[in-house]
């Protein structure tokens, strides 16, 4: 029977800086990692090495492994506690600032790069009272980049300096949670071993929130709805964006939709960079890239249409999946239309998309009609915004416009969690996106170390 100090369930950024504050703190805990992915080295995407339709991979190596989703993310770091996470919920903003300060500081001790874009409170200003002419609203936030092609070499260095201290292991799969009266025990694996511990830190990530979920209803806990964020990968030629982007690298605009009033949200701009599929559980969806030793011609972004539903509806995740899954029926795979397109009515073909000035960066992208797969009223709510932003980026709303569908983030399931992210079990924590906690990787950062300290406390 193996027995540890501190179990971590995901080896994303929530729980390698829970590991590595862990250590850093005290070499002489017990901690064992729990990775059901690929080291990093091992990681590859069989459509990147062969040039190949993506395949169906027992896991995503682009999603699960050493480092999580974010390890070939296009690694942008938001700097301000306004962005990437509900961490405030938990604690006051200044604590947030705080910690999101001392993350960023690690990250650049192990490699990211010292320049920070959106530092021009004038510029930053400018931009505010353009948004707020034309019905949006610019979120400000300091940016540091460290791009797709860097996050890899980041990652290594961090798991260099915790090899020695921490048990990692890689291809195995929690099966569920050991609970004898109402006490946490240890987790079972899907192979039939049972590892015991005093402390858990849940860390799944989104890849894995759907397993938490499932695995939180089986132990009673509460849960409460996040938003189901739905929505379509815009692609337009980067120059379209560059006034933006060249002031805050990642523009960050609410919208609230006219006929809806639905809130609708760029996120994840990605300057300069490429469109990429991700495989889920049986399912495609549609992300995007930015890297920092090479550039494409075309800037791509994220719109999603965040809708909290009302019972007795209790299951945003499936509903997400639900849309997934239709995109990948009709386009076997992502779908890809011109926005001229969708606006007349018609799919796209690969004639029509090879005439148009934006060439798409995810080549193997089926051509097709998204009206057949996202319900109306994000359509319209995603049209309503492509308007918008055409008034301060003229462009944007092109008939040339590329929408690739569909995006969805799975981050839906909330658990219910004290100020120091521990849940209804005493000593289980759950931290990152999996639990509803953060949206981005500084702030799944902090909410690892958050858990990491408070356990250190008890210790």
């Amino acid at each position: 029977m193996k027995t540890y100090d501190v179990i971590i369930v995901g080896a994303g950024p929530a729980g390698i800086f829970a590991a590595l504050e862990l250590v850093q703190s005290s070499g002489a805990l017990r901690t064992t990692l729990i990775e059901k992915g690929k080291d990093i080295d091992q990681r590859t995407c069989p459509l990147k090495v062969k040039n190949i339709s993506c395949t169906t991979c027992s896991e995503c190596d682009l999603l699960s492994g050493w480092g999580g989703a974010g390890a070939f993310s296009d690694g942008k770091l938001s700097l301000s506690s306004n962005v990437g996470g509900f961490l405030t919920r938990y604690t006051n903003k200044e604590t947030v600032q705080t910690l999101i300060n001392y993350v960023d500081n690690m990250y650049v001790k192990y490699g990211a790069p010292k320049t920070v874009f959106g530092n021009n409170p004038e510029a930053i200003s400018k931009l505010e009272k353009i948004a707020s002419k034309n019905g949006l609203v610019l979120v400000p936030s300091q940016i540091r980049h460290i791009g797709t092609d860097r996050c890899g070499h980041l990652l290594k260095r961090i798991k260099k300096d915790i090899n020695n201290k921490v048990e990692t292991l890689f291809q195995c799969e929690v099966d569920s949670i050991i609970i004898e009266r109402g006490q946490y025990k240890g987790i079972k694996m899907k192979n039939g071993n049972e590892l015991f511990s005093r402390f858990l830190i849940l860390a799944p990530g989104r890849e894995g929130s759907r397993w938490l979920e499932e695995e939180a209803k089986k132990l009673g806990l509460t849960l409460l709805n996040n938003p189901v964020d739905i929505g379509v990968r815009v692609e337009v030629p980067a120059s379209v964006l560059e006034p933006l982007t060249c002031v805050t690298y990642e523009p960050k605009l609410i919208f609230y939709s006219k006929r809806f009033d639905d809130k609708v949200r760029t996120f994840c701009v990605n300057p300069y960079g490429e469109v990429v599929k991700e495989y889920l559980k049986g399912i495609w969806t549609v992300n995007g890239h930015s890297y920092a030793d090479r550039k494409t011609n075309n800037t791509n972004l994220a719109l999603l249409v965040s809708t909290y539903f009302t019972e007795p509806f209790d299951e945003p995740i499936s509903y997400g999946r639900y849309i997934a899954q239709l995109a990948n029926f009709l386009g076997k795979g992502v779908i890809v239309q011109r926005l001229g397109d969708l606006m007349n009515g018609r799919r796209s073909t690969q004639s029509r998309i090879a005439k148009g000035i934006v060439q798409p960066t995810l080549k193997d992208a089926t051509p097709g009609d998204l009206s057949f797969v996202i319900p109306y009223r994000y359509l319209y709510d995603i049209m309503e915004m492509l308007e918008a932003l055409d008034r301060i980026a003229p462009g944007v709303n092109s008939r040339h416009t590329l929408l690739y569908g569909v995006e969805v983030k799975f981050y839906s399931m909330r658990l219910k969690l004290t100020d120091n992210l521990e849940t209804e079990i005493d000593n289980v924590f759950a931290v990152g996106d999996g639990p509803g906690v953060s949206r981005g990787l500084i702030q799944s950062s902090v909410s690892g170390v958050i858990a990491a300290r408070e356990i250190l406390k008890r210790l």
